[in-house]
């Protein structure tokens, strides 16, 4: 039984080790800071996954299992969010190339805002009294 688990233990961190290195090779190639962002979160995350899952395997009945387990929770809980906060600061800095882009939602949101914002869009149904003064 030891043979088999050890088996098991190789291949998962095998696996988490290719996937981790594949996410670095493109961290380095990828042409722009949303491709960039792709390749460090997900291959990333779950190639760590899979080597704390390997390390989970061979360490059974130590303590040190749920410090393991914790590091795969926070890790698998917070990649998520600093991507997602990576998306839009390097939308807000156009670092990103906007021709991969099939629909660019927030392009949208950032021109109602603008419209709403000088008032000059509305219609004389959002104005009843009549004191919207364009022009």
């Amino acid at each position: 039984m030891s043979t088999l688990s050890d088996i098991v233990t190789g291949t998962l961190i095998f696996l988490g080790s290719l996937l981790a290195l594949t996410a670095a090779i493109g961290v380095v190639r990828f042409p722009d800071t949303l491709s960039r962002m792709h390749a460090a979160t997900k291959p990333q995350v779950v190639g760590l996954v899979l080597i704390l899952l390997g390390a989970f395997n061979s360490l059974r009945g130590n303590v040190d299992i749920w410090m393991i387990a914790l590091v795969g929770i926070f890790t698998v809980l917070t990649a998520p969010i600093i991507a997602h906060t990576v998306g839009r600061v390097a939308y807000r800095e156009q670092r990103m190339r906007s021709d991969l882009f099939m629909v660019d939602e927030l392009e949208a949101q950032g021109a109602e805002k603008a419209e709403n914002a000088d008032g000059h869009d509305r219609d004389a149904a959002d104005d009843p009294a009549g004191t919207d003064r364009q022009g």
